[in-house]
């Protein structure tokens, strides 16, 4: 019994500690609260395609043009239907157009991995940034209005923006890595432009695209693609040309050669010349010649050129260009770009820009070889970001918590540079696009290709764009469908306001000229056909 009550005695101390030593009951978890309410408020791009619709007029040319603006995204599906990704546009459609024989151009700007802001602020839309030349843009407030200028005379007009930049973004399972290379980018961009061409009913629209930089190099790849889907395109436009990234490779001569023309219009711009000529054009045509002819053929001979003529070159070169003849022959003929661009205004302590040389940067060391900075895109970037951040709002009535990204590049951004050329001559390494290019007017031997040069571009120079067309080995018919124009501006042409009109009735006879090219093509109606429309 006694054994039994100590038993007794001591469950009953021991049973307090029995149910401390128990799992107590779990409380709310904050930190799972918390990611769950970020999950919750993740402003993600819609699968369900998103319209803001607007109404705006502009004057162009004395006429006044009601139209319609549309901001939106569309919805790419790969071959089985699955959507990948949503591209975000901005559409001005002109009011009461048939749509039949109406126009339409889709224009993308290019980085790789640039928002369509400065083509669509800048350019041809039915609105523009008010812009000087050349000079930096004050802060706000900004010119901002009507466009005289826009094409909204000629075509109706889609901006569209490149995958990862602006507010366009891969859906589901995909990333960026997957649209980020030559190929991938253009199979995006042809998707998206077909999904507007369904959307909207305009199969049986004159079509045109109209690429900005390296977004003239994804052109003829879209155009290629294009083609291969049924959709004919009738016109191209190749605004600040850069088709071939080969040449530019290190250990290769052509670069020298493409830059020294636009050297040289810098040069006559800066008044560096000893004998400067009065007329640009005729000066660039002497200087075309002697890149083509003397100089080409002294960088070919390599280590093996004669002293004497490498003496007479560098002559030359300091005559075209304002660089003594001792610091050219110092460089082996060779001029690189960062150095002409600090050595050309060394005596002023400037360097001159990359995207337009026009515009200058003061240096904080006079000996530099390299400028630290490119005024001709600092110069005007928040002048165009404000206005189209405030315009997108409040005019056009596109809402969205996600970021407009200035750019796609960032952690993870690394671009597939391979290319497959579908002629089927094989992989590029590094693209050279105008081999799509001549592909497709062979294709589509009506397919009117228009390149807009500015004199002062060194990113993008005009005497490239020139090359690699001349090596596109086309029949003397189809090199008809070519056409070169050139303005006294740098990069981004519009920025210089002097252009514009120019440039609108340029753009404006080559729409025509496409048109009239597409309707003389047109098969004649059999006699029982016109009986029965009549």
């Amino acid at each position: 019994m006694r054994r039994a009550a100590l038993l007794c005695l001591l469950l009953a101390t021991t049973s307090p500690a029995w149910a401390q030593e128990k799992p107590a009951a779990k409380g709310p978890d904050h930190r799972e609260q918390m990611k769950a309410e970020a999950e919750a408020a993740w402003a993600k791009p819609p699968v369900e395609e998103a319209a803001a619709v607007s109404k705006g007029a502009v004057t162009v040319g004395g006429q006044r043009i009601a139209y319609t603006a549309t901001a939106g995204t569309l919805t790419i599906r790969d071959d089985d239907g699955k959507p990948t990704a949503s591209y975000f546009y901005t559409a001005y459609t002109r009011d009461g157009a048939a749509r039949d024989g109406r126009p339409v151009t889709f224009f993308y700007n290019g980085g790789p991995g640039s928002p369509t802001i400065w083509l669509h602020m800048g350019s041809f839309a039915p609105v523009r940034v008010t812009t000087a030349n050349p000079e930096y843009i004050r802060p706000a407030p900004y010119g901002f209005g009507p466009n005289p200028d826009s094409l909204i005379d000629k075509s109706d007009l889609v901006f569209i923006d490149a995958l990862g930049a602006g507010w366009s973004r891969p859906l589901g399972d995909k990333t960026g890595k997957d649209f980020w290379g030559v190929d991938q980018d253009a199979d995006g961009f042809a998707r998206a432009i077909l999904r507007y061409t369904s959307k909207f009913d305009r199969w049986p629209s004159p079509k045109f695209l109209f690429g900005e930089s390296y977004g003239t190099l994804r052109n003829p790849v879209v155009a290629a693609k294009l083609e291969e889907a049924g959709l004919s395109l009738n016109g191209m436009v190749q605004f600040s040309t850069i088709m071939n990234y080969g040449v530019r490779q290190p250990g290769y001569d052509q670069n020298f050669l493409t830059l020294f023309p636009t050297m040289a219009a810098t040069a006559w711009y800066h008044n560096r010349l000893q004998n400067r000529p009065a007329d640009l054009p005729a000066f660039i045509a002497e200087v075309r010649a002697f890149t083509s002819g003397p100089y080409a053929a002294a960088l070919a001979k390599g280590s093996a050129i004669s002293a004497e003529e490498k003496a007479a070159i560098a002559k030359k070169m300091s005559e075209y260009t304002g660089i003594s003849e001792a610091y050219i022959l110092r460089a082996d003929l060779r001029l690189t770009l960062p150095r002409f661009q600090t050595e050309l205004l060394r005596d002023r302590r400037l360097a001159v820009g990359r995207l337009d040389s026009r515009y200058l940067l003061n240096v904080t060391d006079a000996n530099a070889d390299s400028p630290s900075d490119d005024p001709a895109s600092t110069a005007v970037t928040g002048a165009f970001v404000a206005t189209f951040q405030d315009y997108a709002t409040r005019v056009l009535g596109y809402k969205t918590d996600m970021p407009y990204r200035m750019t796609a590049r960032g952690p993870g951004f690394d671009w597939d540079w391979k290319h497959r050329t579908p002629d089927g001559s094989g992989t590029h390494l590094m693209p050279n696009s105008a081999v799509d290019l001549a592909y497709t007017m062979r294709t589509n031997p009506y397919l009117k290709v228009l390149f807009i040069n500015g004199y002062y571009d060194f990113a993008t120079p005009f005497y490239g764009a020139e090359f690699d067309v001349n090596h596109m080995l086309l029949d003397p018919q189809l090199q008809k469908n070519i056409h070169f124009t050139y303005y006294d501006a740098g990069h981004m042409v519009y920025l210089n306001p002097t252009t514009l009109p120019q440039m609108h009735r340029d753009l404006s006879a080559w729409y025509d000229d496409a048109l009239r090219a597409a309707a003389s093509s047109r098969p004649p109606a059999r006699p029982e056909a016109k009986a029965a429309q009549n």
